[in-house]
């Protein structure tokens, strides 16, 4: 790695710069003209930024793909040491990142961003000085964009194509000065990791595993941050772990699938609020053919994207499809994870919004539960979801039921057997020996995707001992003969 140090450019440089940004008539995009004749100078001044009227940025705090790909990106640019520890742990984890690199910095110390490029990773623009950006005008905004643009180009020959500012908020004003500035992407992130200050790195460690998902975008400070350097190892074993791959941000934008808006897709409003509901017709199910060996194994409520992701692994090698009832304010945060379901073959159903008891609820509640709930996973999964409702705790009555019905889910999807395996204390070894001993033919298996509990432990012995007493696994629609 070059020696930063004997490059500096020392604050002479950064006061030229500031004078070409900002004096009339000259300036990394102004002219300076002098008039022919008798030699005498004639200053043009500089023309104010017009604020743009066309279509702003992209805003992206997230990709929109089920492929098993996130970024990791960096704000600010720290010292020469710094920055070459950082760089050879990417190396040594083969990690290509994406760095947001201020454009005063790269004036001051080019050798590092071409250092950056040389190693296989990406530039974007973290404005030129990192000031706050929603107390600018609209032209200062525009100038700290396009000068550090202009700035790194002139250093490195790249272009920026995104942009984030220090904190990685930004309003209107940033994305249309973007546009302006012929910019793809205002940026920002899925996790936040500038500014952990957590006990040790076991938690750290935790929290990165916890809250990694597929089409996620991490920042991580490099300016002032001694503890960068460590993060690297715990973001890249946690990617590991379940089998995602860091890539720089403008490979993960090429994977972005197209997200529909609600109304265009088919079967939205199959779900609607309708109070009209005491004569409503419901059929209630616990389970399917007593005569036959099909048995359906559902899964319950929500998880990290890390728990949820190695329960679609341990069905995938098992060749299993199931039934998943999901509470809609997880989907709302990762609705990436909610498609990947989906594409996996499994049926998508309504757990409602919020995992409330229904039964506690009003009918206009409940009805809100149930609609939002269905609009929500209808966005993510891009499809309507199967038509089936189930009760949170599993408590519903005959009214409930009606005011569900009338919404449109008219199946009440219950179970016969449950190894209350969201209670931690149950161990792996109670879950198997719970399940196996009460499923009969026609079972409907209640388990649940929530994080910490014994359920992945006991699910490959559940799957291979069930499948030894001859059950063969199928979703509830297929069980109810639901497909359309």
């Amino acid at each position: 790695m070059s020696n930063y140090k004997g490059i500096h450019r020392s604050s002479i440089l950064v006061v030229i710069v500031l004078i070409a940004v900002f004096l009339p008539g000259c300036g990394l995009f102004g002219d300076s003209h002098n008039s022919a004749g008798n030699g005498d100078k004639q200053t043009v001044e500089e023309q104010p930024i017009v604020r743009f009227e066309g279509e702003p940025s992209k805003a992206v705090s997230s990709v929109f793909t089920t492929s098993r790909e996130l970024s990791l990106t960096f704000n600010g640019m720290g010292d020469d040491k710094t920055m070459k520890q950082l760089l050879d742990e990417l190396d040594r984890y083969q990690i290509k990142a994406t760095f947001f690199l201020p454009g005063m910095r790269v004036a001051e110390e080019p050798e590092i961003a071409k250092e950056i490029l040389s190693r296989g990773h990406e530039i974007a623009n973290n404005t030129l000085n990192r000031l706050d950006m929603t107390k600018l005008s609209y032209e200062e905004i525009y100038k700290e964009i396009q000068v550090s643009n202009e700035i790194i180009e002139k250093e490195t020959g790249i272009r920026p194509q995104y942009i984030r500012t220090r904190s990685g908020d930004y309003n209107e004003n940033v994305r249309l000065a973007a546009a302006q500035a012929g910019m793809q992407a205002v940026v920002s992130y899925s996790l936040n990791l500038q500014a952990w200050h957590l006990d040790s790195k076991e938690d750290v460690g935790e929290y990165v595993r916890s809250y990694v998902t597929r089409g996620g975008i991490i920042a991580l400070n490099t300016e002032g941050n001694s503890q960068a350097v460590d993060t690297i190892p715990l973001i890249a074993e946690a990617a590991a772990d379940v089998k995602y791959k860091l890539v720089p941000l403008s490979k993960l934008l090429e994977k972005g699938m197209e997200r529909k808006p609600l109304e265009s897709i088919a079967g939205y409003d199959t779900a609607k609020i309708n109070l009209n509901y005491k004569d409503a017709k419901y059929k209630a199910v616990d389970r399917g053919n007593p005569n036959s060996k099909e048995i359906a194994l559902t899964f319950d409520d929500w998880g990290y994207d890390f728990t949820v992701t190695k329960i679609l692994d341990l069905l995938d090698v098992y060749k299993v499809k199931s039934t998943f009832f999901l509470r809609a304010n997880g989907v709302e945060k990762n609705p990436n994870l909610a498609k990947a379901i989906a594409e996996a073959g499994h049926d998508v159903a309504n757990h409602t919004y919020s995992h409330p008891v229904i039964t506690k609820l009003t009918p206009e509640q409940l009805q809100e539960e149930v609609v939002k709930a269905h609009q929500i996973i209808t966005e993510a999964i891009q499809q309507k979801p199967t038509m089936l409702f189930r009760p949170p705790t599993g408590e519903i009555d005959d009214t409930a039921a009606k005011v569900v019905a009338a919404t449109g889910y008219t199946t009440i999807a219950l179970y016969n057997v449950t190894a209350l395996d969201w209670d931690v204390s149950h161990s792996a070894d109670d879950i198997i020996r719970i399940i196996t001993e009460k499923t009969e033919n026609g079972s409907v298996i209640l388990l649940h995707m929530l994080d910490h509990i014994h359920t992945l432990e006991a699910l490959p012995t559940v799957i291979k001992e069930l499948r030894a007493k001859g059950y063969t696994f199928v979703t509830m629609s297929d069980m109810l003969d639901m497909k359309e």
